[in-house]
C-alpha cells in the first residue's frame, strides 16, 4: 500500500517530536508536569461542572485545594525528613562503632574490619549529600524558579481549557479512522488513567505502612525510610526490595544480630506486599490496565537513559500509549491473516 500524504505527515510528526524531546529536555519538564496535572486533576474538574459550578470556578476550587495540601505538606513534612535524615547521620558513627566491636569479637582482619569500615563512612557520606543537596543541587537542575512559577501556570490553563482543546483535537480526526482513533485513546485513557492514578495511591498507602511499621518496630528514621520505600513502590517491586535492604542495614547498626529485630523489620516488609497485592493493587489498579510490571520496569529504566527525569515522567505514558497500540496491531493481525488463514485451509 502506498504511503499517503497523512501518513508522511505523520511519520514526520513522529520524529520530530522525538527530536524536540531530546533538544528541549532541559526545559520541558514544568510543562509536561503542568499537563499532567491538568490530566489528572481534570476528573474531579468534571464532576465539579456536574454540580453545577462552571469551569473556571471548578478550575479555581481545584487549584486552591491542591494550593492548600502542597502547603500543608510541605509545613509539616519536611521539618518531619530533616529530623528523621538528622537522626540517621547521628546514629551512623555508633552504628559503625557496634558493628565493629562485633568484628573484633569474631575475630575478623583488619582488610574485613576496613570494608565494613568505608562501607559506613560512604552510607553516611551519602545521606549527608542527599541531605544537603535534594533542596539545593537537585532543586536546582530541575530548574526551580519555573517549576514552582511555570508548572502551576501550565496546568491551571490546560486544565481551565482541557475539555475545548479535546473537542478541537476531535474535531480534526479524520472521518474514515475518526472511531478507531476515539476508540484507542480512550483505552489508552483507562490504561494511563488506572495505572498512575492506582499506583499513586497504592505508593501513598504503602509509604504510610511502611514508616508507621518501622516506627512501631522502633527503627530510628523508619519513617524516612519507609515513606521513601513508598515513593520507590511506583516501580514494581524495586520499593520494598531498596526499603528491605536499607531498612535492614539501618537495623543491622542499630540492633545488631537481633534476630527478632531484624525479623520484625523484614515482617513490615511483608505484610506491606501481602496488603499490596492482594488488597491495594486489585481494588485500585486492577488488572483492566494490561501494564505488565516487567514493562513498566524496561520502559523506566529506558526512558530514563534516554531522557533523564523527564524520561522517568513520560516512561509511563509512552508503555500505556505502546501497550494498547501493540494489542491493536496483534488484534489486525488476527483478523486480517490469520483468520484468511484459518479459512483457505479449511476450503482446501
Amino acid at each position: 500500500m502506498p504511503l499517503r500524504l497523512s501518513h508522511l505527515l505523520l511519520i514526520m510528526a513522529l520524529g520530530l517530536s522525538i527530536f524536540l524531546l531530546s533538544a528541549l529536555s532541559s526545559i520541558l519538564l514544568p510543562f509536561v508536569l503542568g499537563f499532567a496535572l491538568a490530566y489528572f486533576l481534570d476528573p474531579v474538574a468534571d464532576r465539579l461542572e456536574a454540580f453545577g459550578l462552571p469551569r473556571s470556578l471548578a478550575t479555581a476550587t481545584i487549584t486552591l485545594a491542591v494550593g492548600l495540601l502542597v502547603l500543608v505538606a510541605l509545613t509539616l513534612g519536611l521539618p518531619l525528613m530533616a529530623t528523621q535524615i538528622s537522626l540517621l547521620i547521628g546514629a551512623l558513627p555508633s552504628y559503625i562503632a557496634d558493628v565493629q566491636n562485633w568484628m573484633m569479637a569474631e575475630n575478623l582482619t583488619d582488610g574485613q574490619s576496613q570494608i565494613v569500615s568505608s562501607l559506613g563512612e560512604s552510607l553516611r557520606d551519602g545521606l549527608q549529600n542527599t541531605a544537603s543537596s535534594l533542596l539545593f543541587t537537585g532543586l536546582s537542575l530541575l530548574n526551580v524558579l519555573s517549576l514552582l512559577i511555570i508548572t502551576p501556570i501550565v496546568a491551571v490553563y490546560m486544565l481551565n481549557d482541557w475539555d475545548r482543546m479535546t473537542a478541537r483535537i476531535d474535531a480534526l480526526l479524520p472521518d474514515e479512522h475518526s472511531e478507531i482513533i476515539r476508540e484507542l485513546a480512550r483505552q489508552i485513557d483507562t490504561t494511563l488513567g488506572g495505572f498512575a492514578r492506582g499506583q499513586i495511591m497504592v505508593c501513598m498507602a504503602l509509604g504510610v505502612i511502611y514508616a508507621v511499621g518501622l516506627s512501631v518496630v522502633g527503627l530510628q528514621g523508619g519513617i524516612f525510610v519507609g515513606l521513601l520505600a513508598g515513593l520507590v513502590s511506583f516501580v514494581p517491586y524495586v520499593g520494598a526490595a531498596f526499603g528491605l535492604l536499607l531498612a535492614g542495614a539501618l537495623g543491622l547498626g542499630q540492633f545488631g544480630f537481633e534476630w527478632a529485630s531484624l525479623g520484625q523489620i523484614g515482617l513490615v516488609f511483608l505484610v506491606g506486599q501481602f496488603i499490596e497485592g492482594n488488597v491495594l493493587t486489585p481494588r485500585w489498579v486492577g488488572d483492566r490496565v494490561h501494564l505488565h510490571p516487567v514493562w513498566i520496569i524496561f520502559a523506566l529504566l529506558a526512558m530514563g537513559s534516554l531522557f533523564g527525569f523527564l524520561g522517568l515522567l513520560l516512561a509511563v505514558p509512552i508503555a500505556a500509549i505502546l501497550g494498547v497500540l501493540i494489542r491493536y496491531a496483534v488484534t489486525l493481525y488476527q483478523r486480517d491473516y490469520v483468520s484468511s488463514a484459518s479459512g483457505s485451509a479449511s476450503d482446501d
